[in-house]
């Protein structure tokens, strides 16, 4: 082997470490949305300098990592993990009532796991199906994005009101960007790209200012948990998926798992909910239904995150789905280190620095490392991690430690004007998302299409 592939393997093992622990973690604290974490992380790694290998192993197992240990919250505690764990609450809610919330977890992150294995290389499979036709999709891509943007914003909870909404949120941007531009001689991306990631944190966090808005955030007592305690239902030194789950539940996440990596254009919340349904469907016994429908729903989670951020990156370059346009922005656009033209659709990231192969063994290398490391404390010790994180992780030092983080990034791209750049964005992407239901991955392809498809219609208006 030689010098640089050494280098390169031990960027991607150190970081694939660096992302399954930190996240492993992330993911044990209720309400961390993946855009506003995962996003900020990954654009902090791609800056720092580190190696495509590296950013690579990190984002991957920082993903997954995330995707096993955000069951923890919302299977003991009733309280989703991120985004993507809502779906699975009406389930684990009803074991909850049978005395099983342990079980819920144990097939939660079982079915992850599984899944997140199949999902690699399928979607690599996938994204070389589709690499043909590269050149002629990277010329329509103003007129894809935008087709893109109303699909998904329509298929979001927002519906009708998410796609006339783009109209205004694209405008601002535009506006935004135009007025930067004028004023300093260059544009921005990271902080319109921050903005849209920390929007809710940023609305929420103003209307507590509001005694009207701090009157709708008030509780009037702290919630109260019954936990399981931690038992061991496994021989030998590490529990294993293929185990846990029964044959039955084995072949429903696996072929959720196949399913949800070939359609990467699809909201993962949309799709999560439906290969659970489908399964759910097919199955008489409630409890087993239940059961199930948990492995299916998490397996589905890491798969369309799998999925959707390998198939545009390595077939195309360009951010074509819902994941890619949010908390896997940073693979594709982190100016100075990785770029997307706006005029020309060419591309300096990820998809131009590693290979199909590449992208095949980091990418399962990222997955090995996040089960290696989340899998078996999940299932050993998620009681204890779960009643630690109530009892003494303060919410308000996280959202204190991301606020610093994206300071420090906005001063970095663009001074003062960055930050109130960020502030406005995330403002009005906030509100859009908590009283319109326009989901984060709807604002960033509202945010290509200002900066790819406008361009190009002004140009041919011209």
């Amino acid at each position: 082997m030689s010098p640089e592939l050494l280098t390169d393997a031990a960027w991607a093992l150190g970081m694939g470490l660096v992302g399954a622990m930190v996240f492993a973690l992330i993911g044990l604290v209720s309400g961390t949305d993946e855009t506003a974490t995962v996003a900020p992380l990954t654009l902090l790694v791609v800056l720092l300098g580190v190696p495509a290998p590296g950013v690579f192993t990190f984002f991957m197992a920082g993903i997954v990592a995330k995707h096993i240990t955000h069951a923890i919250p919302t299977t003991l505690l009733g309280i989703p993990g991120d985004t993507m764990a809502v779906p699975m609450l009406r389930d684990a809610q009803m074991l909850r009532e049978l005395g099983v919330p342990h079980i819920a977890l144990r097939k939660a992150i079982s079915g992850g796991v599984v899944a997140a294995f199949i999902s690699v290389p399928l979607a690599v499979l996938f994204a070389w199906l589709l690499s043909p036709f590269a050149d002629t999709i990277g010329r329509a891509a103003p007129w894809i994005f935008v087709a893109a943007a109303v699909l998904i914003a329509y298929t979001s909870k927002g519906r009708l009101a998410s796609v006339l909404a783009l109209v205004p949120f694209v405008l601002l941007v535009v506006g935004l960007q135009a007025f930067v531009t004028n004023t300093t001689g260059t544009s921005l991306s990271i902080s319109f790209f921050l903005g849209i990631a920390t929007g809710p944190l940023i609305a929420d966090l103003l209307m507590a200012l509001s005694p009207s808005g701090r009157a709708s955030l008030r509780r009037e007592a702290p919630r109260t948990f019954d936990l399981a305690p931690d038992t061991r239902t496994w021989k030998g030194r590490l529990p294993n998926p293929l185990k846990v789950l029964d044959r039955k539940q084995l072949g429903y996440t696996s072929a959720a798992a196949g399913v949800s990596s070939a359609t990467f254009v699809f909201s993962p919340v949309a799709m999560t909910v439906l290969m659970g349904e489908i399964a759910g469907a097919r199955i008489k016994n409630g409890y087993h239904r239940l059961t199930s429908v948990m492995s299916v729903r998490n397996g589905t989670t890491e798969s369309t995150y799998i999925a959707e951020t390998l198939i545009p990156l390595i077939a195309l370059g360009l951010p074509l789905s819902p994941m890619a346009a949010g908390p896997a922005a940073p693979l594709f656009n982190a100016p100075p280190v990785y770029t997307v033209d706006t005029e020309t659709g060419a591309t300096n990231n990820l998809h131009n620095l590693l290979s199909g192969s590449e992208f095949l063994v980091y990418g399962l290398l990222g997955v090995a490392l996040a089960s290696a490391v989340a899998y078996p404390f999940a299932m050993t010790y998620a009681h204890r991690a779960a009643s630690f994180v109530m009892r003494k992780v303060s919410h308000e030092a996280i959202i204190g430690a991301f606020a610093g983080l994206i300071m420090v990034i906005c001063l970095y791209e663009g001074g003062l004007l960055a930050v109130g750049v960020t502030l406005t964005v995330g403002l009005v992407g906030g509100l859009l998302n908590k009283f319109l239901n326009m989901h984060t991955g709807v604002q960033f392809m509202g945010f290509y299409v200002a900066v790819l498809t406008v361009p190009a219609l002004l140009a041919l208006v011209g």
